[in-house]
């Protein structure tokens, strides 16, 4: 509550809010089975089946067959820099390593670092500054026999831009070159699929989707097994142990699950088939999340546009509304983005200032050091919080 009345969170592209089945899960789990793990008592026994009840529900999440080829973490960027350093050991000179301009920096710098570390040569795609998209002139020029791995998007936390994943993974396959996918922004909007993608490595974090802090990292399991990863000498060399250094966050796993089985439980109530597997219930989920948000996106989008001399950074065509996520990133010359934050936030509307970590793409559109104004819906925001805040953002830049 702010000034009395209820808040809006628009800030969801930052971290989500979670539903109470989350914050009891936590809560049940540390209070009554919170143990370490590999002993024959009924807490430690119970935190073993916890783990693996929780790689099912991730495997389910992201559509792979192997639940064992997903590993836990702190987060996203832990995990990505994790991975990075276990493929430079695999590198040398002459190879070629490629990030894009679009991508949060979790997916940039880690790749960046492990091209020092290996000798390899590092490219980035560019991005087209009209609608914030990737320049595929850029991506075909920059992906040759040379390149071993390309670390890509899903969606930009930024300008909301969903990247052609499949098609760049097609092209980097050609060359025989790896991709991981950073689907962080892309999970709590739609469903994700490993095998459609055709990646090689995904990360994503699950408390952008409704859960704790925590990150997830999938890889093939040929390639999770055999990498060189930094280990202690009495760890698992199976996966994922080997893989998830360290006691884990057994309450965050409880929490993703939980998470997890929120979003499957939105798919069985707005389909009214409560007989579905947890996969098909998110996908019926994902259906209606997809629309949900692009109904207020296009409202929101169509608002801003209204406002005199507002720029919105990113797609907003309304024929190419499933080519980006809900989520508005804009600019006005006549107040900066943490001015009108602050104001907003002063009548109950929480939004984010800044560059969000997407410093390439800030760069590239010569947005620095400002940034932009950044309003993220989710399935939990509603119509009339949309009218509320366009209402806000007119006056505060009439005013």
């Amino acid at each position: 509550m702010v000034g009395g009345k209820r808040a809006i969170f628009f800030d969801g592209p930052g971290g989500s809010q979670v539903p109470l089945t989350v914050a009891r899960a936590v809560s049940d789990y540390l209070l009554h089975h919170n143990a370490n793990t590999g002993m024959d008592f009924a807490t430690s026994v119970e935190t073993d089946e916890l783990i693996h009840e929780s790689l099912q529900a991730c495997a389910d999440f992201i559509g792979c067959i192997d639940p064992l080829e997903i590993a836990f973490g702190q987060n996203m960027t832990s995990l990505n820099i994790q991975l990075a350093s276990a493929l430079s050991r695999t590198w040398g000179e002459g190879d070629e390593v490629v990030v894009t301009r679009l991508d949060h920096d979790g997916n940039v710098r880690p790749w960046v670092l492990a091209a020092e570390w290996s000798g390899a040569t590092l490219r980035k795609i560019d991005v087209n500054p009209e609608d914030c998209t990737l320049d595929m002139k850029s991506v075909i020029g920059s992906i040759s026999e040379k390149t071993v791995l390309v670390a890509l998007g899903a969606a930009s936390n930024l300008s909301g831009t969903i990247n052609d994943v499949k098609k760049i993974v097609e092209i980097s396959h050609e060359f025989g070159a790896e991709v991981v996918v950073d689907a962080v922004h892309y999970a709590p909007h739609s469903l994700i699929d490993v095998g459609d993608f055709g990646c090689d490595y995904l990360l994503c974090s699950p408390y952008k989707f409704f859960g704790p802090h925590q990150g997830l990292l999938w890889g093939k399991g040929e390639r999770m097994s055999e990498l060189p990863v930094a280990k202690l000498r009495v760890s698992s060399d199976e996966i994922p142990f080997r893989w998830m250094t360290g006691t884990q966050s057994h309450e965050g796993m409880a929490g993703t699950m939980a998470a997890i089985d929120h979003l499957a439980w939105i798919g069985r109530v707005s389909s009214g088939q409560g007989g579905l597997t947890r996969r098909e219930a998110l996908v019926e989920a994902f259906s209606h999340i997809e629309d949900h948000e692009r109904e207020l996106c296009g409202r929101m989008i169509e608002g801003l546009m209204s406002i005199e001399g507002l720029k919105i950074w990113g797609i907003t065509d309304p024929k190419r509304i499933t080519e980006r996520a809900p989520t508005i990133s804009f600019t006005h010359p006549r107040i900066s983005a943490s001015e009108l934050g602050r104001k907003l936030a002063e009548r109950g509307v929480f939004v984010w200032a800044g560059n969000f970590y997407a410093l390439e793409l800030t760069e590239a559109l010569d947005l620095e050091p400002e940034g932009v104004l950044r309003a993220g819906l989710l399935h939990y925001n509603t119509g009339e919080e949309v009218e509320e805040f366009l209402h806000h953002v007119g006056e505060i830049i009439e005013s």
